[in-house]
């Protein structure tokens, strides 16, 4: 008997172990500085003669947790700076958890990182579920106050480009119909920033170019086996690339920070550094 008690303690004691060392892990993986991908997105509509323009694409920061704090968030804005884009598009899910004071708390970091960033055409965000299920009013006003423009369901003109700013599926504030008619109304090129990219499963008559976050790449991905969520339920699906979703070109960042776990396995951090010009040929693969 004792010698079984002994054999079931040491097998505890190196589950244990062996746990804390990939939470470890999976904790300093998730703190790293992003990965930069680079990709060229053609546009049917540029105007002629517009010289091209690089966007970057910053999404899901998730800060007030182990993974985002305001030391990291400034390395991050420090970060995206260095790449020196023409315009600064943020993808959603500014707030990490679900309460609140959460929002309330973090606004104060949030505000003075995010104010540092900068570019000649100008930092233009949408909400993400996160902010919504924390307290979507605050989130709002933080941004705002980090001289940052919100589009809910909205859209606006800058330089060749007319970015139409549709408000978040999973939180079931989106309106593609309000936002389009907003995009009409502008003349430029037309892009699609939002937080999810499964909106481009509704989107029927328009091929719009898309830009999206929300999927964190997975997260947590095993080799072999995949995104663990999606073993979990068939129907979690983690696009994170350059790619098509029918008729709509995409482009699906894996975001900077963390939800639920505070750890990423196989699903670096990134950011997606994106040239966007007449089309010339389809989207070329991710650099």
């Amino acid at each position: 008997m004792r010698r079984l008690f002994r054999r079931l303690l040491k097998a505890t004691v190196w589950i244990v172990a062996l746990a804390l060392l990939v939470f470890i892990f999976g904790l300093l993986q998730a703190r790293r500085d992003p990965v930069i991908h680079q990709g060229r997105l053609g546009l049917a509509d540029w105007p002629k003669g517009a010289a091209p323009i690089r966007v970057l694409l910053l999404s899901d920061i998730h800060i007030g947790n182990l993974t985002m704090n305001r030391a990291r968030l400034d390395r991050v804005v420090d970060q995206a700076m260095v790449q020196r884009p023409d315009l600064i598009l943020l993808a959603g899910d500014y707030i990490s958890g679900y309460e609140a004071g959460t929002a309330q708390a973090v606004a104060p970091d949030l505000i003075a990182a995010l104010s540092r960033l900068r570019a000649p055409l100008g930092v233009v965000a949408v909400l993400g579920n996160h902010d919504y299920w924390t307290d979507a009013a605050t989130v709002h006003r933080t941004l705002a106050a980090a001289n940052i423009k919100v589009l809910i369901n909205d859209a606006v003109q800058v330089g060749p480009l007319v970015v139409g700013g549709v408000d978040d599926k999973t939180a079931k504030q989106d309106d593609i119909p309000r936002t389009v008619a907003a995009m009409r109304r502008l003349t430029g090129a037309h892009l699609i920033l939002t937080h999810s990219p499964d909106i481009a499963l509704v989107m029927r008559n328009d091929a719009q170019p898309i830009l999206a976050g929300h999927t964190h790449c997975g997260q947590i991905v095993l080799p072999w086996l995949g995104p663990v969520r999606s073993l979990l339920d068939s129907r979690e699906h983690y696009p994170c690339d350059m790619l098509w979703q029918g008729r709509h070109a995409m482009i699906v960042t894996g975001g900077v920070g963390t939800s639920v776990f505070p750890m990423r396995i196989g699903a670096p951090p990134q950011m997606w550094l994106v040239t966007l010009g007449p089309r010339t040929a389809s989207p070329a693969p991710r650099s």
